[in-house]
């Protein structure tokens, strides 16, 4: 079984049971995760046997539409964009997924092929749950099934939102989203007030130019909303952020 993370070729995600090669740190990294919180030491340590870790060079698709769901991800280091290419030549950007997201448990839950693509925006560390392993947590832990029924609420309202963004608000108010939406304390937690992120990369989650990027974050900066700093951005306002041109 081969795996490639390059741009155009598809990346099968098929997860082996490989766990003697697990490192301490992704078995910590886990039991921080927000849905580790409430497992019993038997559930945690089936979950800590059932994931592995993949590396993704920026660039590199992560997973791609219409392939077998094969895992449930969560992003460990870097930055991932949820998208999808339509047969136009266009791209629709969904959303942004930091350090601490996880992703893919409505696609689990379906059975179906995945619906979008998911691409390293820089080099990422990934981590991946294997299906069996996450469909045996729904079954023996009430804490797992809580965690996962708030996850999938969380993300319904980010969608409802982002298709508000897209048809209501202006490119400024987009990127504003683009923004607050990676501050979901639910979905994200963990982040702080400083945002690790450039502006080519804001312009590839909201779909816009990098230089339309630069005009949107003057005049969310002149309102004393956010910073803007060598390497990312600082929130200074977030619920003023969230309300801006809602």
């Amino acid at each position: 079984m081969t795996f490639s993370l390059c741009r155009g070729r598809a990346y099968n995600c098929h997860v082996p049971d490989n766990s003697t090669k697990k490192s301490p740190e992704l078995a910590e990294v886990l039991r921080s995760a927000r849905w580790a919180a409430g497992l019993t030491e038997e559930e945690m340590a089936r979950a800590e046997k059932g994931t592995v870790e993949r590396r993704m060079p920026a660039g590199g698709f992560i997973c791609r539409k219409g392939e077998p769901v094969e895992c449930w991800m969560g992003v460990l280091e870097g930055l991932v964009k949820m998208s999808s290419d339509w047969v136009t030549g266009k791209t629709a950007s969904y959303t942004g997924i930091p350090v601490g997201g996880w992703f893919g448990e409505g696609s689990l839950l379906k059975t179906e092929t995945r619906r979008y693509d998911v691409v390293a925006l820089r080099d990422a560390r990934v981590a991946c749950m294997r299906r069996d392993t996450f469909l045996w947590l729904l079954d023996h832990s009430i804490a797992f099934n809580r965690f996962v029924m708030v996850q999938i609420n969380e993300r319904l309202g980010q969608f409802i939102g982002l298709l508000e963004s897209e048809r209501l608000l202006d490119t400024d108010a987009r990127v504003a989203r683009c923004l607050t939406a990676m501050f979901n304390p639910v979905l994200y937690p963990g982040q702080t007030s400083h945002l690790n992120i450039s502006q080519e990369e804001i312009g590839y989650l909201a779909g816009v130019s990098r230089q339309r990027v630069n005009r949107s974050l003057k005049i969310l900066e002149d309102a004393g909303f956010l910073a803007t700093e060598y390497g990312g951005i600082s929130i200074l306002d977030l619920d003023g952020l969230r309300r801006f041109g809602g």
